[in-house]
């Protein structure tokens, strides 16, 4: 039976990948690989990194973070570059239009047996097939020829709060804030976009979302990466991947048939404040 390695945001740091995929090898070389998302941005070799995964072929997969999302923004000019990006190769890349059409064909949510696997986060009423209804959604539009308008309006923090009668781009946009943004919750399951440190320094009225007792994944174990503050997190249904490689943290993954852990450190790139 195939095990699977489950991969922490990497954002470029690609020698900390290589690394890091050869220790996997060293142990179980026929593994499938998966990724928590952000592939790119912010760290050194954003290129490097994307063509590695995608020449994965079907033994990698990635659902799709805030990070690559932004990168297909960018590069439809539907969004500005930001100060830290880390992005000009790719985009000046003889193979860019065939790495963003690669990465624009990811999903947003994977299932893994009792496993489901997402960049940052599900809203409380959400279930694990709702979830992966959702996110074939957002999927079916960015695989579409007329995914730029999506682009055009994905961004935003409002609306803050799931239900199931939203429509059109308000509809899209809190999917995608959801799987791909979201921390910290109110208590009525509405989203905190402000608070991005970890959990100790939360005020009452927030709860990491996964701690919300009204949550209905709570019988299958969630995956997911985004929250460097937070950090490796093992719960018998939680899975957290995000170490902060990119911040001089570790570059982690996880074998989900054992929780075995590896990690490769990494050098300070960038503070993440």
């Amino acid at each position: 039976m195939q095990n699977t390695f489950v991969i922490g945001d990497v954002q470029g740091c690609y020698d900390q990948l290589v690394e890091l995929i050869a220790q996997i090898d060293a142990i179980d070389p026929q593994a499938r690989l998966l990724f928590a998302g952000d592939l790119v941005n912010r760290g050194p070799q954003s290129l490097q990194t994307l063509r590695l995964v995608k020449n994965l072929g079907t033994r990698a997969d990635t659902v799709l973070g805030n990070h690559d999302l932004h990168l297909l923004a960018v590069a439809k000019h539907t969004r500005a570059s930001h100060r830290s990006d880390t992005l000009e190769a790719i985009l000046a890349a003889d193979d860019c239009i065939e790495l963003l059409n690669w990465l624009r064909h990811r999903p947003m949510a994977i299932e893994i047996g009792e496993h489901l696997l997402v960049h940052a986060g599900v809203f409380a009423n959400w279930t694990k097939a709702t979830t992966l209804e959702f996110a074939h959604e957002v999927e079916n539009q960015l695989r579409s020829d007329n995914y730029v308008s999506l682009l055009k309006t994905m961004y935003g923090n409002t609306p803050a709060q799931w239900q199931n009668d939203l429509q059109g781009a308000e509809r899209l946009r809190c999917i995608i804030n959801g799987l791909t943004r979201m921390r910290f919750c109110h208590a009525d399951g509405g989203m905190d976009f402000d608070l991005k440190e970890g959990t100790e320094k939360a005020p009452e009225h927030l709860l990491p979302w996964f701690d919300l007792t009204s949550r209905k994944t709570q019988d299958c174990v969630m995956i997911f990466g985004h929250w460097s503050t937070l950090g490796l997190l093992l719960r018998d249904n939680l899975i957290s991947l995000d170490t902060g490689c990119v911040w001089g943290g570790k570059l982690t993954a996880v074998r989900l048939e054992d929780r075995l852990v590896l990690q490769v450190d990494s050098p300070q790139h960038q503070s993440p404040f």
